[in-house]
C-alpha cells in the first residue's frame, strides 16, 4: 500500500530507526508536535506497513552465535513448485536469517547464524540438505563482520527517491 509520506514522516522514521521504544511524547517533543498528530501519523504507518515491526538488535556473538555463513543454492529445476516448497522449508528454520531471491548461477542466497561451523555443518545436512528440490549447496563463511546495519537511509532517500 503507497501512503503519501512527508518530512514530518521521515523524521519520524529516523528516529524510531534510533530508539524503537521512544514514547510518543519525546518522539513528538523532539519533532515540535502535539502528541495525538504524532501518534496519528505512527498508526498510519504501522497499519499500512512502511513499520512492520519493533525488535530488540541482539549483539549474536554475545548468546554464542559465533558463525555467519552466507550460503548459495542452486535448485534442481527453475519451477513454482520447487521455488514454494523451499521457501516454505526455509521460512521455518529461524537459523536462517534472510532469504534472497538471486539472478545469475544460483537461485538463492541464505544469511545463515550459527553457533559454530560444526553445528553449521550439522544444520545443513538436516535440513537444506534434505530438501529434494535443491541442488547444490555452496558456503561462505565471514571470517569477520566489521558492521552490520538494521537502520535505513531515510535522509538520503528524500533527496533521491520519489517513492515517499
Amino acid at each position: 500500500m503507497n501512503i503519501t509520506m512527508d518530512s514530518k514522516d521521515l523524521s519520524i522514521l529516523t528516529l524510531l530507526q534510533q530508539n524503537g521504544r521512544m514514547p510518543i511524547s519525546e518522539l513528538a517533543t523532539k519533532l515540535n508536535m502535539s502528541d495525538t498528530p504524532c501518534l496519528r501519523r505512527v498508526k498510519k504507518m504501522e497499519e499500512s506497513g512502511v513499520i512492520s515491526g519493533y525488535f530488540a538488535n541482539i549483539s549474536a556473538d554475545s548468546i554464542g552465535f559465533n558463525a555467519i555463513v552466507y550460503v548459495f543454492v542452486r535448485l534442481t529445476e527453475n519451477s513454482n513448485a520447487n521455488a514454494d516448497m523451499f521457501e516454505s522449508a526455509v521460512k521455518k528454520l529461524i537459523e536462517i536469517q534472510e532469504c534472497s531471491v538471486i539472478s545469475g548461477s544460483h537461485d538463492y542466497l541464505l544469511k545463515i547464524i550459527s553457533r559454530d561451523l560444526l553445528s553449521y555443518e550439522s544444520f545443513i545436512k538436516q535440513s537444506i540438505g534434505n530438501l529434494r528440490c535443491v541442488s547444490s549447496i555452496e558456503s561462505t563463511v565471514v571470517l569477520k563482520q566489521t558492521f552490520a546495519r538494521c537502520e535505513l537511509p531515510i535522509d538520503d532517500t528524500e533527496k533521491k527517491s520519489s517513492f515517499f
